[in-house]
């Protein structure tokens, strides 16, 4: 018997030490340090921490003045502990759309007046764990931007039922501390091919794709981002040059960036920014 009792408050031991170490691992997991970037890793459920991040200034964003004052503006809101809304950009390719997510974060931090603002990276493959994440940040006192890039769904993939009931829905639906920011080529973050064949194949074709299609129309922003004309692409050229200090001369640079343009088939933010790279480097400059 009493060999039995001493197993049994061993084995009672053993327990209690290790739901002692698995709460104090979930509280590791999500404690925030100093940094305001972390990546989401669905598999292992934890936050890493992301010491630089890949950014430019905001000032350095040219062509696209519209779409940059309204989601700083509904940034600022959040930051402010004030309503605001989740915002799909999309359209065109290299036209500045993650960009101006992690150029606003920064834009903000380094202002006063706001709450603390930190911004969380998941890859779309992890967003079936969404919810995972959602609970975990909703019990921390900063404000949280999460930011999916080049977010969009193929056929017969479902992790966007995930994302539909956090955006809006669901028992729990989004935390009062957190918007859901995500960049795609795709208005309704499918192909039109995949929408015209569910309703071609469809009973009710109308109904086929509403639950997918729906997904875009639960953010409240949608901010369209489309190819420069050539003044605005020259302007961010100018704007670049001008910033990395480059010493070409106008007429100089302008040829150049017509010439790149051409041998690129595109004229987006990205193209200028290659052609400043190539230019700075010509100058023995690092970019």
């Amino acid at each position: 018997m009493k060999t039995k009792d001493y197993l049994g408050r061993i084995a009672e031991a053993l327990e209690t030490i290790a739901t002692a170490m698995s709460q104090d691992e979930n509280a590791r997991q999500f404690e925030l340090g100093e940094a305001d970037a972390y990546h989401w890793q669905g598999e292992s459920g934890r936050l890493m921490a992301i010491p630089r991040v890949s950014r430019v200034p905001l000032s350095m964003l040219r062509g696209i003045d519209q779409v940059r004052d309204i989601l700083l503006a509904n940034t600022e809101q959040f930051a402010r502990g004030h309503g605001a809304n989740n915002a799909l950009l999309w359209g065109a390719r290299g036209m500045g759309k993650s960009s101006l997510v992690k150029a606003i974060h920064a834009d903000i931090r380094a202002r006063e007046g706001f709450e603390r603002l930190v911004l969380v990276e998941i890859a779309r493959e992890d967003l079936e764990s969404l919810p995972q994440l959602m609970r975990a940040i909703a019990s921390q006192s900063a404000r949280f931007i999460v930011f999916c890039d080049d977010l969009s769904f193929d056929s017969g993939e479902t992790s966007y039922k995930s994302l539909k009931t956090i955006l809006d829905g669901g028992l729990e639906g989004r935390p009062d501390n957190v918007l859901f920011y995500a960049t795609s080529n795709r208005r309704h973050l499918m192909p039109r091919d995949m929408i015209e064949n569910e309703r071609s194949t469809a009973i009710n074709p109308s109904e086929a794709v509403e639950e997918k299609v729906s997904l875009s129309d639960r953010f409240g922003l949608w901010l369209g981002f489309h190819n420069s004309d050539q003044e605005s692409y020259l302007a961010m050229v100018s704007g670049y040059a001008t910033y990395f200090g480059l010493s070409i001369d106008a007429e100089t640079l302008r040829a150049r960036a017509i010439e790149w343009a051409a041998t690129r088939g595109s004229r987006s933010g990205r193209v200028a920014i290659q052609l400043v790279r190539t230019l700075a480097g010509e100058e023995g400059k690092a970019v």
